[in-house]
C-alpha cells in the first residue's frame, strides 16, 4: 500500500506534442511590427547599438524584434517609440487587416537599406563592425562614406561624358 501511495505522488513526465511549422514561425504581426522598428531606426539614422542603448536592451535582442525571432512586448514597443519620437501606432501601420491606420496610411517607402540589414551579408557586415572599437568602427564608416561618394562621383562623371560623344553615324544611312 505505502509503495502505490509514493508511486502515485512521483512526478510523472509529461510529454509535449510536437510544434506545428506554423508554432514555430513568428506571426505576420510581429514580422510587420519588427519590420517597421528597422524602417524607422534607419530612416532616422540611428543605429541598432544606439537604439538598444538608449532602450535599455542589448543589440542582439534589439536584432530579435526587427527580425520577428522574439516579440515586442507594449512597454517596450513604448520605449522605443519614445526613443524615435514617433507615435506606438507608427508600428502598426500598413498592417493587412489594421483598418484604421490603413485607410489613413500612404504605401511605406522601400528602403533598399533594410533589405542589405536583414541580409546575411549585412548581418555578418553589422556584427564585424559591432566587434571594433568605437573609434575604429567610425573610421571604417568614414572610409565607406568616402569610398561611396568618389564612385558616385565617378558614375556622373562618366554620364557626363556618354551625353558629350557625338554619336557616330550609322554607316548604311551614310
Amino acid at each position: 500500500m505505502l509503495k502505490a501511495l509514493v508511486e502515485s505522488t512521483r512526478p510523472r513526465a509529461v510529454q509535449a506534442w510536437p510544434k506545428s511549422e506554423t508554432e514555430c514561425s513568428p506571426h505576420p504581426a510581429d514580422q510587420h511590427v519588427g519590420r517597421q522598428i528597422a524602417i524607422v531606426r534607419v530612416q532616422s539614422d540611428v543605429s541598432q547599438a544606439q537604439l538598444a542603448r538608449s532602450i535599455g536592451i542589448s543589440f542582439q535582442q534589439l536584432q530579435k524584434y526587427e527580425n520577428a525571432r522574439n516579440r515586442v512586448s507594449a512597454s517596450m514597443l513604448y520605449e522605443i517609440g519614445r526613443s524615435l519620437d514617433i507615435p506606438v501606432s507608427r508600428f502598426f501601420e500598413g498592417l493587412p487587416g489594421n483598418d484604421e491606420t490603413s485607410r489613413n496610411a500612404s504605401p511605406l517607402p522601400v528602403d533598399e537599406r533594410i533589405d542589405f540589414i536583414a541580409s546575411a551579408e549585412g548581418q555578418r557586415l553589422t556584427k564585424g563592425l559591432m566587434q571594433l572599437h568605437p573609434r575604429v568602427r567610425g573610421r571604417v564608416a568614414a572610409v565607406i562614406a568616402a569610398l561611396g561618394e568618389q564612385l558616385a562621383e565617378l558614375d556622373a562623371n562618366r554620364d557626363i561624358n556618354a551625353t558629350d560623344e557625338p554619336t557616330p553615324a550609322n554607316p548604311k544611312t551614310a
